[in-house]
């Protein structure tokens, strides 16, 4: 070992997050949980691939009318 090491550092936030850990091992399983509810699914390709082929293109500004000039 080197006489210049340093204990390693750990920021307040890091302290604070192993802490609730060790408080509350569940967490991490009730978190898992939670993201799979909203995020880990799967997903139809095809049927993206038709919602995207379906879409109407916008013009830039949506709220112009569409009305025409008498100066033709």
């Amino acid at each position: 070992m080197s006489i210049f090491r340093r204990p390693d550092y750990q920021s307040d936030a890091t302290q604070f997050i192993n802490q609730l850990k060790a408080n509350r091992p569940e967490l991490e399983n009730e978190q898992r949980a939670g993201r799979a509810l909203l995020w880990d699914k799967k997903v139809d390709r095809k049927l993206w691939s038709d919602y995207r082929a379906a879409r109407v293109a916008q013009r830039s500004y949506v709220y112009q009318t569409d009305v025409q000039t008498g100066a033709d």
